[in-house]
């Protein structure tokens, strides 16, 4: 294949790099819900630990804040101050890049004194004002395709962020709603985003969620995980996102789709293969 390049995309003065003429596969892996200091910090080294081992740029991810939970009653962290303070104590601990979520535009200032990375719900994904506070921090931003979105209407999610002059933008594939409790991810989607002339990510794990699946709360399907991934890679994107967890079915959210931690090296090896392959091969 010989796939365009896009926007380069620095994250922590450069330290990690997604896009530019030729890419790096990067990683964004991390729980989906802040836990304590304690189980985050494991989680973000075990997974640091297999990201060097392979030679990826990587970046933690958890959500201080799930505030777009099924059912009123879901868990949903330690709330953005108290989980802010939590991620903070981890980048000084690890000095690993680290995002999250941003929900409110209040909450937008604050998050960015701590985060490398904003990174937009894909529910809130045509917010015009969450994208603009976003945007004029000045950080890179990564946009969530709102599930409802057709992949080339993301343009304008983009051109929100841009018209704040920030440039370090990527978005993000994460499955389109098909109803009745399912996802579906389409492969054309990769592309054409990615001719956008920004990043693509694939989030491999929301992609096989079922939202809303078991009754006040989602489902997954995470036998699903690893072809997806395979696939999204083959089609050209220039980073994965994936939840991890090293048990999931005790996660307080989204265990049905979270990756093992134990499955993760496996996973990014075949990743990577694939990748160098795309990246170098021509077309005829």
């Amino acid at each position: 294949m010989n796939l365009p390049p896009v926007q380069r995309v620095e994250i922590a003065g450069g330290r990690v790099v997604i896009g530019g003429p030729r890419p790096q596969l990067a990683l964004i892996a991390g729980p989906c819900l802040v836990e304590d200091l304690a189980t985050t910090r494991d989680i973000a080294l075990q997974t640091a630990d297999i990201a060097a081992r392979l030679g990826i740029p990587y970046i933690f991810k958890s959500s201080y804040d799930k505030a777009n939970r099924t059912s009123v009653s879901s868990p949903r962290g330690p709330g953005w101050q108290a989980g802010l303070d939590i991620l903070a104590q981890l980048k000084a601990d690890t000095g690993l890049p680290v995002l999250s979520d941003v929900h409110e535009v209040a909450q937008v200032a604050p998050a960015a004194e701590v985060l490398d990375v904003l990174q937009i719900p894909a529910f809130l994904s045509r917010q015009t004002d969450l994208l603009v506070a976003a945007g004029s921090t000045g950080k890179p931003v990564n946009i969530k395709k709102g599930q409802f979105l057709a992949p080339a209407d993301v343009r304008y999610c983009i051109e929100k962020v841009l018209s704040t002059g920030n440039r370090q933008v990527m978005v993000t594939e994460r499955g389109t709603t098909f109803g009745y409790n399912n996802l579906v991810v389409d492969m054309r989607s990769l592309p054409i985003m990615r001719g956008l002339g920004y990043p693509v990510v694939f989030d491999g794990t929301h992609s096989v969620q079922l939202p809303g699946g078991i009754g006040g709360a989602s489902g997954g399907q995470r036998q699903f995980v690893a072809p997806l991934v395979r696939a999204a890679v083959a089609a050209g994107v220039d980073a994965l996102f994936l939840e991890v967890h090293p048990m999931p079915d005790s996660a307080p959210c989204d265990g049905p789709n979270m990756l093992p931690l134990k499955d993760l090296p496996a996973l990014l090896q075949c990743a990577l293969d694939i990748f160098q392959v795309v990246w170098s091969k021509k077309e005829d």
